[in-house]
């Protein structure tokens, strides 16, 4: 459930895109990320920090979007995120004694300190790859590419990266249980 919570801008700013076009679903994202945050906080009394770093970029550059009436703020969203993301998990290595990672994750399961910082620094490089591979389809590619690789690309990509990182932590998870 917690997923389709997660989702439920996403899947709106691309069906209202497909019904309306990018202005209309620029309006659709910011509303719904304002109430996703806002539900969030009714149901919890506190904001996930996703869910606020989401709903900053998504007021800034919507807005920006809507003002300036060019689609390409909007574009930049997914990065402005992801670099923001891979600028936290690489700052961890270096800033505290457990990675970001280890924070998140560190409570539920137990792994050496090098596969913690392999883990978290793969996270961080990921987040630039895909910052960087955003960047690159907005400007190369029409908006109708574009939203088509905002939803089905990185959700893929993302879904490829976990399995990965699942299969390397598997190998010490599997070290542990013997």
């Amino acid at each position: 459930m917690k997923l389709l919570f997660d989702f439920f801008p996403i899947v709106l700013f691309f069906l209202s895109y497909k019904f309306y076009g990018i202005y209309v679903a620029t309006i659709i994202i910011i509303i719904s990320s304002v109430l996703q945050t806002g539900v969030f906080w009714l149901k919890h009394r506190r904001i996930e920090f996703t869910h606020g770093i989401t709903l900053a970029s998504v007021l800034v550059l919507g807005a920006a979007t809507i003002f300036f009436h060019n689609e390409m703020f909007i574009k930049w969203k997914p990065t402005a995120i992801y670099w923001v993301f891979a600028l936290l998990f690489w700052g961890s290595q270096i800033i505290g004694k457990k990675s970001l990672l280890e924070r998140l994750m560190g409570g539920k399961i137990t792994l050496p300190k090098n596969v913690w910082h392999h883990l978290n620094l793969s996270w961080a490089i990921f987040f630039i790859c895909m910052g960087g591979v955003n960047i690159y389809v907005a400007y190369h590619f029409n908006t109708d590419v574009w939203v088509n690789f905002k939803l089905f690309g990185t959700l893929g990509g993302t879904i490829v990266f976990v399995i990965l990182q699942s299969l390397y932590m598997g190998k010490y998870l599997k070290g542990q249980e013997e």
